[in-house]
């Protein structure tokens, strides 16, 4: 259907209060996110035009005041919340989303701990 074309923003790293511990929420710390756009690109390639596609600087600045924003307990929230601020681009058909949360609690030692989400525009649902 032409909704193939993606947009991938990598390595997002934005401060914020979110986790289901106190001194996470008082202390804040770096989520790291990726997010894959999809959306039809081919008039923006004929056009050459900035305005027939995604501005993923102005997507960024969107998904970081998500990050910034109000607190929530679980990445899975986060997660959402940021599928719903890209999905209010009306260009974009579906999106990918991974929050990292590489500082978490955890009491040994890993790399990272991240969760992704998938959603689509809810007009697109009966298309998949």
């Amino acid at each position: 259907m032409g909704h193939s074309d993606e947009i991938t923003l990598t390595g997002l790293t934005v401060f914020g209060r979110h986790g289901v511990f106190a001194h996470e929420r008082r202390d804040g710390q770096e989520f790291v996110v990726d997010v894959t756009m999809r959306l039809d690109m081919r008039r923006a390639a004929e056009t050459d035009d900035v305005a027939d596609t995604v501005h993923y600087g102005e997507i960024a600045e969107r998904i970081a005041a998500v990050i910034g924003g109000r607190p929530v307990a679980l990445i899975e929230t986060l997660a959402a919340r940021i599928a719903d601020e890209v999905l209010a681009e009306p260009l974009i058909h579906s999106v990918r989303v991974t929050v990292h949360k590489p500082h978490a609690p955890i009491a040994l030692a890993f790399d990272d701990v991240a969760v992704t989400i998938e959603r689509r525009r809810p007009s697109d649902e009966a298309a998949a």
